[in-house]
């Protein structure tokens, strides 16, 4: 497989610390909101990944542990795993098991709730990860 570099970079594009989306240091002209918008969008791919990620490593990675197919989704705002987002960030609840647990119609084996922070780069809080709980478990 070939690695294809960033066609930003290669075009000269790049976001000034204002915002401001540039080429060879002119400024273009950006509809408003949408790179506000697309920072919220990066961010919660950014906390599905590592919400993701993160239950992996503590489950004892992917040759024992797999997460729920909620969690490999590209539209994380429509995930099922997702909770909750709001001023405290991403709020994750899903279940895991041994690899084609889901697949092979199997009971989940581990839950894991997990918030992450709102720019979805790190990890505020791991609230549960072990064995699942009731269905529909308060939420914090």
């Amino acid at each position: 497989m070939t690695s294809r570099p960033c066609l930003a970079w290669i075009a000269g594009l790049g976001i000034s610390a204002a915002g401001t989306l540039a080429l060879a240091g002119q400024a273009l002209a950006v509809p408003a909101g949408s790179l506000a918008q697309n920072d919220q969008t990066f961010s919660g791919v950014r906390a599905l990944n590592l919400a993701r990620n993160h239950a992996v490593k503590l489950n004892g990675g992917l040759g024992t542990y797999r997460p729920a197919a909620c969690m490999f989704s590209t539209e994380w705002s429509g995930s099922e795993c997702l909770v909750r987002r709001d001023d405290a960030g991403f709020l994750f609840r899903f279940l895991g098991g041994p690899p084609g647990w889901q697949q092979l119609n199997l009971a989940p084996t581990v839950e894991t709730e997990i918030l992450i922070a709102p720019d979805g780069r790190t990890v505020v809080q791991l609230i549960h990860n072990g064995p699942p709980r009731q269905p529909n478990a308060p939420l914090p």
